[in-house]
């Protein structure tokens, strides 16, 4: 395989897969992220070959140098994205192509080689094609695929790898959120900015997430279910939860959602949700929108919603809002009549029980 033809996977079947009637015990309740399945993929890069030896193979853990160089400089870079369980047995992926140009770009800002987007798409394929009985088909339940890629050259110095390892791991999960509320409550950061300008913000490596989980925590201390960031420069404008993009609705029917810019992320799911409500007669802005204005909003009515939204949550309304200076309650505290328009265009699209106008679904058998 060369750097820009993609090749047949190799296939190596696990010798110890799960017992069926264990998988469908897990199936039945697999929360989130805990249980993996049989196997996965995995591609090697070296500067002298380019993308070579393509597989599926065996789950099994990396045997990794103490000196490799992920572990010293971070230079990891991953995706996350579902498979689902359609009325006819099959399954669909939803989006493949945008996370791999994600992916893509990811590798860039982080001096990896850019993985072809085709070759990502047909490595996710693979995976679920050969592990299509752990696709779960559960109420709000669906197949997790975590693609990501490391540095794996071993040496110590400041300066990008010569090697690399491309894996995809997969895992049936349910809801993301636990408990049955019918919101969260969010914390706002005064003390860490999550992203500034020119740094990785717009990546999705692991550093962003390691530096969230101090705010995380203190959210957590505070009785809050999330973190959102204010952005680095004037400390006012929100950005994003610590995992999720965020929107607001307003009084007459109108979205708002922070702009790009490079310090967040392109959701894939917030692009979804833009098109999706523009498609349904709704205005989306994509402006600045500050805390303080937030607040005021909230408790005038102008404000009516908000949400925070992401590929594990797909749409999860904000009910209030918490922080040193900040203090408000959103609507109802529930999902508002947008969130839930929205959330259900959006599922039922993914599930295969609505007509795809955009073409986002993409089946893998």
């Amino acid at each position: 395989m060369d750097g820009t033809t993609p090749q047949m996977f190799a296939i190596e079947k696990s010798p110890n897969p799960v017992a069926a009637e264990a998988r469908e015990a897990i199936l039945a309740n697999p929360g989130f992220g805990r249980v993996f399945t049989d196997h996965m993929a995995t591609i090697r890069y070296t500067d002298e070959r380019g993308w070579h030896d393509a597989k599926i193979e065996p789950r099994r853990p990396l045997a990794v140098d103490p000196a490799t160089t992920v572990l010293h400089y971070a230079q990891e870079i991953f995706e996350g994205l579902k498979a689902y369980r359609l009325p006819d047995g099959g399954a669909t992926l939803f989006r493949p192509l945008a996370n791999a140009r994600r992916f893509r770009k990811s590798a860039i800002r982080l001096a990896m080689p850019e993985l072809p987007e085709e070759l990502f798409v047909q490595s996710v394929h693979a995976l679920v094609s050969t592990d299509r009985d752990w696709i779960p088909s559960g109420d709000g339940a669906s197949l997790y695929l975590r693609p990501f890629l490391i540095a794996d050259e071993v040496f110590l110095g400041v300066k990008p790898s010569h090697s690399y390892l491309y894996c995809v791991i997969a895992c049936p999960v349910g809801a993301y959120f636990k408990g049955g509320a019918p919101s969260v409550t969010i914390w706002v950061s005064d003390t860490y900015t999550r992203a500034a300008p020119g740094g990785t913000g717009e990546a999705k490596c692991g550093g962003n997430y390691a530096a969230s989980l101090v705010a995380q925590a203190e959210a957590s201390r505070e009785g809050c279910d999330q973190v959102v960031f204010l952005d680095a420069v004037e400390r006012r404008y929100i950005e994003e939860l610590g995992g999720m993009n965020v929107f607001f609705v307003f009084e007459d029917g109108s979205l708002q959602t922070p702009p790009l810019g490079g310090t967040i992320l392109p959701g894939i799911t917030r692009d979804s949700l833009i098109t999706r409500a523009r498609g349904m007669g709704l205005t989306v802005r994509e402006e600045a929108y500050s805390i303080d204005q937030w607040q005021e909003d909230a408790r005038s009515g102008r404000l009516r919603e908000a949400f925070a939204c992401g590929t594990a949550a797909v749409v999860t309304p904000i009910g209030h809002v918490k922080g040193k200076r900040h203090n408000f309650a959103i609507g109802n505290g529930g999902a508002g009549d947008v969130t839930q328009r929205l959330k259900d265009a959006l599922i039922q699209i993914q599930l295969g029980l609505a007509d795809d106008p955009n073409g986002w679904r993409d089946r893998v058998f």
